[in-house]
């Protein structure tokens, strides 16, 4: 599905443009196309939704992804495109909610392996980054507040209040400033030189992200060549798959599958579900058995 998330990016991005008018047709037969891939996906979805969540009963496990965030974005994504049929007099306001299916370029990770990297990166770094951002939100508040009380005396009508003060703080910290609001008191300019040098605790974030991106491929670097010293294959398991279509080394079998309360004895046709746990081994030493949870 990742095609069609891209195709209705470039749709919107094009669309803006004076010269799209003579494509609008295709434009819209492809829009149509795309919307419709995206209503079935989510169909297919609640039909297998027993499948995502086996540890509840098929009709909970429909309605947990109805209103799990991903179920919303996929409804959200192709929903407002249909309203208009059955309630014309919103078309412009269900127009509005199309740049909801955008939110849908967020799941691509779900297609593509390497993409999950930059979220194990972020979940494995979540409490260094929160740390940092809280630091560098407590410093723009700071400036703002400081910042206000030097120059509104002197300037009201551009530092009319604190929230002036932190668009300052922002622009300044961030590099993103427009030069509408800037210190014209001596006192001002000394601490927005000051303030200047806070940048580098925009990098703080930067710095966790790069050292967390260098240990995660450091340590797939040394189980790869951990397995090629030591003659060990990893084993790719994905829930959906069917036992024999599963890449495993042929000393490798899986003896059995415990799903729930049930011990399944499996054949080639048998399919992973999610939170089945495998019993593998070798068939050098059975003492090498490991259970992998999918």
């Amino acid at each position: 599905m990742g095609c069609p998330i891209l195709m209705n990016l470039f749709i919107a991005v094009f669309q803006t443009f004076e010269g799209s008018e003579p494509y609008q047709e295709l434009l819209n037969t492809v829009e149509f196309v795309t919307v419709v891939a995206f209503a079935a996906e989510y169909a297919l979805r609640l039909w297998t939704a027993e499948y995502l969540y086996p540890e509840v009963e098929r009709k909970r496990a429909v309605r947990k992804y109805v209103l799990s965030f991903s179920g919303i974005i996929e409804l959200l994504a192709f929903l407002p495109y249909f309203l208009p049929v059955f309630f014309p007099a919103g078309a412009v306001a269900f127009r509005m909610f199309r740049v909801v299916r955008l939110l849908r370029l967020f799941q691509i990770n779900a297609y593509y392996d390497a993409l999950n990297v930059i979220g194990d990166v972020i979940t494995g770094k979540k409490d260094q980054i929160l740390s940092s951002v809280f630091i560098i939100m407590i410093l723009m508040i700071s400036s703002s507040l400081v910042m206000y009380n030097l120059e509104h005396p002197v300037q009201p009508e551009v530092f009319e209040n604190a929230f002036s003060g932190f668009w300052w703080a922002v622009s300044t910290l961030l590099t993103v400033g427009y030069g509408d609001i800037y210190p014209v008191t001596i006192a001002g300019r000394v601490f927005g030189i000051i303030t200047f040098l806070g940048v580098g605790m925009v990098a703080i974030p930067t710095g966790i992200l790069s050292a967390g991106f260098v240990e995660h491929y450091t340590r797939i670097k040394t189980m790869n060549e951990a397995s090629e010293e030591s003659d060990i294959r990893f084993v790719q398991l994905r829930v959906g798959l069917r036992v024999s279509e599963l890449d495993i080394s042929r000393k490798t079998m899986i003896v059995m599958i415990r799903r729930g309360d049930k011990m399944l004895i499996p054949n080639g046709s048998t399919i992973l579900r999610r939170g089945d746990v495998l019993l593998l081994y070798t068939k050098k030493n059975i003492r090498d058995a490991m259970d992998v949870e999918v």
